[in-house]
C-alpha cells in the first residue's frame, strides 16, 4: 500500500504491537546488536522487518517485470544461425 501524500502536513501512520517469541540467547544477542546501533529492540526489529518487506516488494516488482518481458519475447529462444554461417567454410 502506497501512503505517499502531497501534502505539507505530516502523515501519521498508525502502529500496532506485535508480540513474538524467541529463544533467550537470540534475545540476549538482539539487544546487544540494537545496542550497539543506538537503537531499541523494537526499533531493531521494526527496522529488520521493514527492509525485509521493501525487498520481498522490489523483487516482486522485478519478477513482474521480467515476466512481462519474457512473454513479450519473440522467437521462443531458438537462436537465429546457422552453426555453418559461424564458420568460414
Amino acid at each position: 500500500m502506497d501512503l505517499t501524500c502531497s501534502t505539507q502536513y505530516p502523515v501519521v501512520v498508525a502502529k500496532r504491537n506485535l508480540t513474538i517469541q524467541l529463544d533467550d540467547a537470540v534475545i540476549r544477542h538482539a539487544r546487544i546488536a540494537a545496542a550497539r546501533r543506538g537503537l531499541s529492540l523494537s526499533s531493531l526489529v521494526a527496522q529488520q522487518l521493514t527492509q525485509l518487506a521493501e525487498a520481498d516488494q522490489r523483487y516482486e516488482q522485478a519478477r513482474a517485470v521480467a515476466l512481462d518481458a519474457l512473454a513479450g519475447a519473440t522467437g521462443g529462444g531458438a537462436p537465429t544461425w546457422h552453426r555453418e554461417e559461424l564458420y568460414d567454410q
